[in-house]
């Protein structure tokens, strides 16, 4: 093993200079693709429309191409899954990844191509570990196997030919990976599809105890979950304890610093790495790159271009767009891109804080909306108000204010859950059906909080704080920002706001 360890780690390193290419010439790399993506798409649906074939620069680009979100992209996608191609992208198109919806919609399906899946989510995943090693020269990463943990994928019911399918992102890698990279991860590749979480988790923690895992890579999440479940099972004090060679957790898709501590009781050594990742059912954007500084890399060479919608132009029809050349330090754009799958200047709804830019180190900084998803659940504002609404009306009840926050994991082994404060101007008949109600419609519009909640495995029943009359106004009035267009944040994932307002009851 020791051998095999020395040569992969080799090949892996062979990628650093691509990397320092585009480190060094971000402009040049991002203009080149660009051109491609236009250049491949030229005879699509979508190319004929916008004129493609004419478009020579940046400013052709945005000046032919309007922004898109999902429901503007949604026909063509639509289009796309029910088997017609060359739609969007001319190769054919039979994956896509399944993610939280919109306003008008319960999920997303967003276009997951070859290429997309080869030149941007794989070769992310290998440069992930390049730069690891890179960090970690000495790293004996490749004697053991690499423990991940994925969604689950079914036959695409709109396509009449069932050629294609669709799942979370995880599960499409997954499902695609070279056999070398099968040969060396655990679980098996059934126990990893599995789409039952409860029954999943109890057969990983069973099937992959045994194993030498030297590396984990997942939601963190899905991951306490499990490695609380290993530690059940084995009797272990520490995942160490279990598996002595582990040395890296990749994370991400949520915030890990609510989850550090817990992370580090579990696996308490000084030699654990923890490395993220920003890689998205849309593409993979950005990897830690330095061992001492938690800032992402944009990797700029997966097939991918960005443009960015700063702060102040969020709300607006036709809003501002700047080039990667033009983008500021420290000031919150909206991510734009267009990509080798067939998103054309799209609205991924994340935000991102650009902490360097020599080269394009940035942070998640956010949505776009308010949000919570400190578990993956991405629920947004219009999903509450849509649980609220349809609660209130099931308990003839009506709301003056309210506000969301998370309940996080901790080391007794408590589960994750929502905590909610209401202000109610007529109070629920029932307040026990007023919260059964909340958290059953949440399920109803909002897929992944439902997957969350299935047989209280990650997130148990909301707690709902019913406040007295004028709590909202009293909080505003301490924060100096009582009237004018000040509002109560309807949803946030961290707990300042919720904390605060707890305080004042």
């Amino acid at each position: 093993m020791e051998v095999i360890n020395t040569f992969i780690t080799w090949m892996f390193k062979k990628r650093i200079g691509q990397i320092e290419r585009f480190k060094t010439y971000p402009v040049n790399v991002q203009q080149e693709i660009l051109i491609d993506l236009v250049k491949t798409a030229k005879g699509t649906e979508f190319g004929k429309k916008y004129g493609f074939s004419d478009i020579t620069s940046y400013a052709d680009f945005a000046n032919q191409v309007p922004v898109h979100d999902y429901e503007q992209m949604k026909p063509y996608i639509e289009k796309t899954m029910k088997g017609e191609q060359n739609v969007i992208w001319p190769s054919s198109i039979i994956w896509f990844s399944k993610s939280s919806g919109t306003t008008d919609s319960r999920s997303k399906f967003i276009p997951v191509s070859q290429e997309a899946l080869e030149d941007c989510h794989m070769k992310g995943g290998k440069d992930m570990l390049s730069l690891y090693i890179n960090n970690y020269p000495t790293t004996k990463i490749f004697t053991g196997k690499a423990l991940s943990i994925g969604g689950s994928n079914q036959v695409n019911p709109l396509d009449c030919n069932k050629n294609s399918q669709y799942g979370d992102i995880s599960a499409v890698i997954i499902q695609n990976l070279p056999l070398w990279a099968q040969f060396s991860r655990t679980p098996s590749l059934a126990t990893a599809l599995m789409s039952g979480w409860e029954e999943k988790i109890e057969k990983m923690a069973r099937e992959v105890l045994e194993e030498n895992v030297t590396s984990i890579a997942g939601v963190p999440t899905w991951t306490f979950v499990l490695l609380q479940r290993i530690l059940e099972i084995s009797g272990s004090k520490s995942i160490l304890e279990v598996w002595p060679n582990l040395e890296v957790f990749f994370h991400g898709a949520v915030a890990f610093s609510p989850y550090r501590k817990l992370f580090g009781d579990l696996i308490p050594s000084s030699e654990m790495h923890y490395m993220e990742t920003y890689n998205a059912s849309e593409g993979f954007f950005g990897i830690q790159d330095q061992k001492d500084s938690e800032d992402l890399l944009l990797m700029l060479d997966y097939g991918i271009y960005y443009e960015f919608i700063p702060m102040e132009e969020w709300t607006k029809e036709h809003p501002q767009v700047v080039s990667l050349e033009e983008v500021a330090l420290n000031h919150n754009y909206a991510l734009l891109i267009s990509t080798n799958a067939g998103l054309w200047r799209y609205k991924i709804g994340d935000t991102v804080r650009f902490t360097s830019l020599h080269p394009f180190r940035f942070r998640i900084s956010g949505r776009t909306k308010h949000f919570i998803n400190a578990f993956g659940e991405e629920v947004i504002v219009e999903n509450a108000e849509k649980a609220i609404e349809m609660a209130c009306e099931a308990t003839k009840a009506s709301i003056k204010n309210f506000t969301a926050a998370p309940v996080y994991f901790d080391k007794e082994g408590n589960k994750g859950a929502h905590e909610w404060v209401i202000e109610f101007k007529s109070k629920p008949v029932d307040e026990e059906l007023f919260i059964q109600k909340l958290d059953e419609s949440l399920r109803e519009v909002n897929s992944d909080y439902d997957a969350k909640r299935n047989k209280d495995m990650a997130l148990i029943k909301p707690r709902v704080h019913f406040a007295p009359q004028g709590l909202f106004e009293k909080w505003m009035k301490s924060k100096g920002k009582l009237g004018g267009q000040n509002k109560v944040p309807r949803l946030s994932n961290d707990r300042q706001y919720m904390d605060e307002i707890l305080k004042l009851m």
